[in-house]
């Protein structure tokens, strides 16, 4: 009820504030009393040097999680922050996900994900899952990846966005909102919003290069980017971009027992990457603009799976002599075009189209069919698993006014619009030979029996008002209403609070709620497989099989969201911000109980799938998604910049940055038996993948030509729940061993030198201690080959990497 009630005096409370005004000019001046200062942007680059060394400016305009066109970070009503390219650049990484984890102390990513999955770059927000937080380019919202997490996990059943799909070279500038914003963008908005702003340069060239490997060996990795802006006869402009990168396999797979070193899987992927884009303004009439900005991506990856020892039941002796390493190769394409037009008419109005779509092959090479060896004496080697497709077209209308009011002390800033978006998410078969019998090693194909052809359309409509109602006390009204045709509708609102106590200090807090509608993949993805000996089944919600289990179509998350902070500068330089809050979620999606025996055997009955000859009933299990947790969020974000001025030596700009999370389950559903749908490793899932504290502290000493850059990554402490694979416990289900991850410390460094106005070289180390996660014990570990948890998120397991980087402007 708390949603519905906050949704409707958000829009009452805005009806009211409309009533009250009158037509303004659309310019009007920030009247708060920490507002004083004319409002800058800060450069992407500066004209001295090739990279700007300088943390952004606290007063760089600001468009996520609010529509008030004068907001900046500093006067923010939420938690806020911006990565600039600078910041990016001195991570040192060529990985986007891995720099924002570097640099934002609520961001995490997997250390390793499974099968296709593994080849996405993801990432987490507040100790949620990637499903939970909102990627945006431009302030719209980002086509997901159509490749489905299938496998046990934290990240089980997501399909996020994918920033690997995006060319480093066409970004200005990243924001990140730590706070929920569904009553401002829709679905997803739970843990955050991440904003990607595009490059918007008239003039200039930018090269950049980097290339480094990791201290074990391995992993060459070659990232180079190019930027040009062009100026379209002073009425606009064309930025274009394009990125190529090539990533080597890493391997900490260590030595079996017989000191054999015949395992990969524990390491990244090979990949190799193409990006382009363009983002475009044209003023061909006055106050009309057509705009447009596009991005093209296309990955081919491969992954190596377990390997399959001489004499095992899955060896294949005259196909792969001495044993094989089944790879898992994707062959990927994402592309996602904006067109829009945007002018003046009494009201500022914005109409823009974005189509977007990722097409993903999933192929497996240097395996085989036991099955089809068996009966033939022979088998392929190469297969085409699945392909999917995921696709989202979204058309958006805005419209915003400023308008004065004698009854406040500030203009209102009135926005309103609406959406509609188009989604489908579609799972083709594979090769036959994929699917037959016991299927592919290392990953059953999809059959047509198992294909996915789904769709739906979503409406939704908005409304949000922010004013200043007295002196130095500013409000942000939202409230938001969509509709699904394939799932329930949803209400959120959003009230946003700041007061000024002084220049220096403010205070500030906001109350939401919201939601997170199920995706196309986890309402219909089906997958009944069998192998010689077992069979596994994962019912799409809502089936016969499903049902008989006790299985039901999936209702949206539901979301509250409460934050309070304050901002303070107690001395000249010195910024400082610190903001609490909690996200509780009801009716969480998760693998719903598992089945197995006659319970699973009947159900697939049921579904009309029999159980093939000599498997026997203890080998089937079937499970399927269901809403079955509610689980609360609490934590608190902190951040600290600091310059000092040392006159002719340069200057130091200080950084800070905390995070302390926690999560509670608050419920747990039942199963058809009554007992809990999660066991303690899944429910270990929703809580203990991360670690409880996030702390990075380090600055920048820029003097002449020269610029070092220090920071110091302290992961905290977390819990690891682990399934027996070894002993008399193993595969228990029930019974699983409890592992402290110990706090890790990671240390970054770079070395810049600026050869002249337009070239800057660096070197720098990612780890450079070459620390590496806590090992698991062996009992734990499948295969003895997994000596990490891959599904912890804290410091990775690749060890220390080493680059050199070169960046060029002209």
């Amino acid at each position: 009820m708390l949603n519905r009630y906050t949704f409707l005096l958000s829009t009452i409370l805005c009806g009211s504030m409309v009533t009250t005004g009158y037509a303004a000019p659309k310019t009007v001046k920030n009247n708060a009393s920490s507002d004083a200062k004319t409002v800058k942007t800060q450069p992407a680059v500066e004209k001295a040097t090739p990279v700007a060394d300088h943390q952004p400016s606290e007063e760089q305009l600001i468009v996520t999680g609010t529509r008030d066109p004068r907001a900046t970070v500093r006067q923010s009503l939420s938690p806020i922050s911006v990565v600039t390219t600078a910041q990016l650049l001195r991570t040192g990484s060529a990985d986007l996900r891995e720099a924002l984890v570097q640099l934002a102390p609520s961001v995490s990513m997997p250390a390793m994900s499974w099968g296709s999955a593994g080849m996405a770059e993801t990432l987490n927000m507040h100790g949620l899952t990637s499903n939970q937080t909102l990627i945006l380019v431009n302030g719209k919202r980002r086509d997901t990846s159509a490749i489905f997490q299938n496998n046990a996990g934290p990240q089980f059943g997501t399909t996020p966005v994918d920033l690997g799909m995006l060319p480093r070279s066409a970004i200005d500038h990243i924001e990140i909102l730590d706070d929920g914003a569904a009553a401002q963008y829709g679905s997803d908005a739970i843990a955050g919003v991440i904003n990607i702003i595009l490059k918007k340069n008239k003039t200039g060239l930018t090269l950049n290069t980097n290339n480094g490997g990791y201290y074990a060996g391995d992993g060459f990795t070659s990232d180079e980017y190019i930027n040009y802006g062009m100026n379209l006869k002073d009425r606009g402009f064309l930025s274009l971009s394009a990125e190529a990168k090539f990533q080597d396999h890493t391997d900490r797979t260590p030595a079996s027992w017989t000191g054999d070193h015949n395992n990969h899987i524990l390491g990244n992927p090979r990949e190799l990457r193409e990006t382009i884009g363009y983002n475009m303004e044209y003023e061909f009439l006055p106050h009309l603009k057509l705009y447009s900005f596009s991005t093209y991506g296309h990955r081919n990856s491969e992954a190596f799976q377990y390997n399959r020892a001489p004499g095992s039941a899955n060896d294949l002796p005259t196909v792969h002599p001495g044993g094989y390493s089944p790879q898992m190769a994707n062959n990927e394409d994402d592309f996602g075009v904006t067109a829009g037009l945007k002018g003046q008419a009494y009201f500022d109005w914005d109409v823009s189209t974005t189509y977007g779509e990722d097409i993903n092959h999933d192929n497996i090479f240097e395996s085989g069919n036991t099955s089809l060896y068996a009966l033939y004496g022979t088998t392929p080697t190469f297969f085409h698993q699945n392909t999917s497709r995921n696709s989202q077209w979204t058309t958006n209308v805005d419209f915003r006014r400023s308008f004065k009011t004698p009854l406040l002390a500030g203009p209102i800033n009135l926005s309103f619009g609406a959406e509609y978006r188009y989604e489908t998410w579609r799972l083709l078969p594979g090769d036959p030979a994929s699917y037959y019998g016991s299927g592919t090693q290392s990953q059953f194909g999809t059959s047509p029996a198992n294909s996915v052809n789904s769709h739906r359309d979503v409406t939704s409509g908005y409304i949000d008002i922010s004013d200043e109602i007295l002196p130095k006390w500013r409000v942000d009204l939202a409230g938001r209403y969509e509709h699904y045709t394939n799932s329930q509708d949803a209400e959120s609102g959003k009230i946003s609070t700041r007061y000024d106590i002084s220049p220096k200090i403010a205070i500030r807090g906001t109350v939401s709620n919201g939601f997170r509608a199920p995706t196309l993949a986890e309402s219909n993805y089906n997958n009944i497989g069998s192998s010689l000996t077992a069979v596994t089944a994962i019912l799409r919600p809502g089936s016969t099989a499903a049902k008989a289990l006790g299985g039901g179509a999936l209702k949206p998350e539901r979301s509250t969201n409460f934050s309070a902070g304050i901002v303070f500068s107690p001395v000249r330089n010195l910024h400082i911000n610190i903001d609490a809050y909690q996200i509780s979620i009801r009716d969480r999606i998760v693998q719903g109980g598992t089945y197995v025996g006659a319970p699973a055997v009947a159900a697939l009955a049921a579904q009309g799938f029999s159980i093939p000859a000599g498997i026997s009933t203890s080998s089937v299990r079937a499970y399927y998604f269901a809403n079955g947790a509610s689980t609360r969020t609490q934590g608190v974000d902190i951040g600290a910049q600091y310059l000092t001025n040392l006159n002719r030596f340069g200057r130091i700009d200080w950084d800070v940055s905390l995070n302390l999370n926690n999560t509670k389950i608050t419920k747990v559903n039942n199963n058809l038996y009554g007992n809990p749908i999660l066991n303690a490793q899944q429910q270990s899932y929703l809580k203990n993948p991360y670690p409880k504290s996030k702390l990075i502290f380090g600055g920048v000493w820029s003097i002449n030509k020269w610029s070092f850059a220090v920071h110091e990554i302290r992961y905290g402490h977390g819990t690891s729940t682990l399934e027996y694979y070894y002993g008399p416990l193993a595969y228990s289900g029930t019974q699983f061993l409890r592992v402290a991850q110990t706090a890790r410390y990671q240390t970054n460094l770079q070395v810049s030198y600026d050869i002249n106005k337009n070239w800057r070289v660096s070197l720098g180390g990612i780890n450079v201690g070459n620390e590496y996660p806590r090992k698991m014990p062996r009992e734990t570990r499948v295969n003895q080959v997994l000596i990490y948890d891959v599904d912890y998120q804290g410091i990775g397991f690749n060890g220390g990497y080493y680059y050199f980087q070169a960046a060029a402007q002209f």
